[in-house]
């Protein structure tokens, strides 16, 4: 797999992610990624981003709902 940014090569690994979101900043340490070696951009698989994406629609509910 190659990076779509400079074209460097992938290796399947870890990498952060954050977010800012109804005024809480959402950081994971090591989320699986596919990560290039050369620029160190992360690529993420959409089972992770669904992953990803169900952990802060259950923070907009919570924040929401207090």
């Amino acid at each position: 797999m190659q990076c779509m940014h400079c074209k460097g090569e992938m290796k399947r690994s870890h990498a952060p992610f954050s977010v800012d979101r109804n005024g809480y900043h959402v950081r994971w340490d090591a989320v699986p990624a596919w990560v290039c070696e050369q620029c160190g951009e992360p690529y993420f698989e959409s089972a992770e981003v669904a992953r990803i994406q169900r952990a802060l629609d259950a923070l907009d509910r919570e924040t929401e709902a207090a």
